[in-house]
């Protein structure tokens, strides 16, 4: 994975459409999406595909995905590599195909049950509990060779990946009570305060990115053990700085675990300061003031684009934004915070595509370039990081002025290839339907972004160019959001209670972003 309130109140008035674009004005409804019969059949249609996509990716001997596999679904063409993040997604969607009829309950147990006990010989970091980064998804091995190009694999064990497989494991036991000891005994060993470092930005602390447990010979790594269980390991030299990334969702596990504290949840920057020029460096200057939460001082800070003031993500990606709360109902325990930003976040996004850039299409996340490789996109202006992730092939920044220590420079008279990518269309859908559908309609029937396992994973607007493959994790973030919209916001109903709903729900319900629409 490429990284980095007051009482709560219950909205009826539904949010009006704009051209399918949620306005913002109040906070969101607290209801799952709505879906018209003509919608369904569409979604289920979608379902369909991109479960065949998933099951093609996967070794049936030990239940593991690969990473990615061609667009023609030749078992021929899986990665020779997976990740806990891979295997998470493979494991929820398997329970999005049971829950929405796509395969039969018992094909569904057999399949999470096939899993469950391949994960259970895996090699991992017994004294945190955390699996490592890369195994071999064929014979489960954890790598120490990069299959495609023979290169050394340093084992590493990534904060935020261990976070998705630690919410599948919890989802499944919980849908399917058959696995849930088997399920919960792969999941409670995981200690997330293994990476919780409460000297960052104190008292809110703050999650390194991962560890290496043999020396990685990395200068900017950090010796330590924040546990004091087993030998020391090497830290990564970065921690999960930004709140509005998805590494919050490891956050969430470890507070509703009791591994780290609460305050936890205010450690991380809205956005950064804007009283002086330490952070000019950044993509421009926040509006907002200071709060105090739990004795944790936080910035209420947001970034204004065109009429809005957003709290951005890292980089300007729609996952970061949109992948947790597949899982989390972040808007609904967190009405004057989340509810407002999700929504807003979507109308930026969808505002950058079709107006200010001028593609016909919206939709930028890390995924797939159609001209080979990986790449990360997304809304500069959207990100924290002042150099952020772009929307096009030729990387068409824009400079903006932090006023009173730095000019801007003048804003792109025009952006070139965009690059959308359909499972950014999928994690908007809960927030503006009528639009998703729409963008959805227009990338299959006009840029040829559809195959046999659904939607390839990105397509350049101008050039038509596809990256005609299927990754797993983009793969599991339309499911899980296919989930959600055909069968009740199962996914949520499976994560999102117990534990987590006691421990994060008041969190949430203090805040209020600084984010608004046109001045309300």
């Amino acid at each position: 994975m490429k990284l980095r309130r007051t009482t709560s109140v219950v909205l009826t008035g539904l949010v009006a459409l704009a051209a399918g674009v949620l306005t913002t004005t109040t906070p969101l409804a607290t209801a799952a999406p709505s879906v018209r019969t003509s919608d369904r059949a569409v979604l289920t249609t979608y379902a369909k595909a991109t479960w065949r996509s998933m099951a093609k990716m996967t070794d049936p001997a030990t239940g593991l995905p690969a990473d990615n596999i061609g667009g023609a679904l030749d078992t021929s063409t899986r990665s020779g590599y997976t990740s806990p993040t891979n295997i998470g997604a493979y494991l929820w969607s398997t329970v999005v195909a049971r829950d929405t009829h796509v395969i039969s309950a018992r094909n569904a147990h057999r399949r999470l049950a096939r899993t469950l006990h391949t994960l259970t010989t895996l090699d991992r970091h017994d004294p945190s509990g955390m699996f490592y980064n890369w195994y071999d998804p064929h014979t489960g091995a954890k790598l120490r060779t990069w299959p495609e190009n023979g290169s050394v694999v340093k084992p590493f064990l990534s904060s935020v990946d261990n976070g998705w497989l630690a919410t599948a494991l919890l989802l499944v036991s919980r849908a399917d009570p058959r696995l849930a000891r088997q399920a919960d005994a792969l999941r409670r060993p995981m200690d997330f305060g293994f990476y919780y470092d409460a000297k960052e930005n104190a008292p809110g602390g703050q999650i390194r990115g991962g560890f290496w447990d043999e020396d990685p010979n990395d200068p900017a790594a950090v010796k330590g053990n924040y546990r004091g269980r087993g030998p020391d390991v090497w830290y990564t030299g970065h921690h999960y700085g930004a709140f509005n990334t998805e590494p919050r969702m490891a956050s969430y596990l470890g507070i509703a675990a009791g591994q780290i504290p609460r305050q936890h949840y205010f450690g991380t920057y809205r956005t950064f300061q804007n009283d002086n020029c330490d952070y000019s460096w950044t993509e421009t200057k926040p509006v907002g003031e200071w709060k105090t939460y739990l004795g944790v001082r936080v910035f209420e800070g947001a970034l204004p684009y065109r009429g809005m003031d957003v709290v951005p993500t890292w980089g300007g990606s729609m996952f970061e934004a949109l992948m947790v709360p597949l899982f989390v109902p972040e808007e609904t325990w967190g009405p004057h915070s989340w509810g407002i930003n999700h929504p807003l976040y979507v109308k930026a996004q969808i505002e950058h595509g079709l107006d200010e850039a001028k593609y016909g299409y919206w939709g930028f996340s890390p995924s797939s370039d159609p001209r080979g490789g990986y790449r990360e996109y997304g809304v500069d202006q959207l990100g924290l990081d002042g150099a952020g992730y772009t929307s096009d092939e030729e990387r068409t920044t824009v400079d903006q002025p932090f006023d009173g220590c730095r000019p801007g420079s003048p804003a792109p008279t025009s952006y070139g290839d965009g690059v959308v990518t359909p499972h950014a269309s999928f994690l908007a859908y809960r927030y503006a339907p009528k639009a998703a559908l729409r963008n959805l309609a227009k990338i299959k029937k006009h840029l040829g972004g559809y195959g046999p396992g659904g939607f390839y994973d990105a397509e350049g607007t101008r050039s038509h160019e596809v990256a005609k493959r299927y990754l797993s994790l983009d793969q599991g973030m339309v499911m899980a959001a296919l989930g959600n919209a055909l069968a009740h916001d199962d996914m949520r109903r499976y994560v999102s209670r117990g534990a987590m709903r006691q421990k994060l729900r008041p969190l949430m319900e203090m805040e209020h972003f600084s984010a608004k629409e046109d001045g309300r």
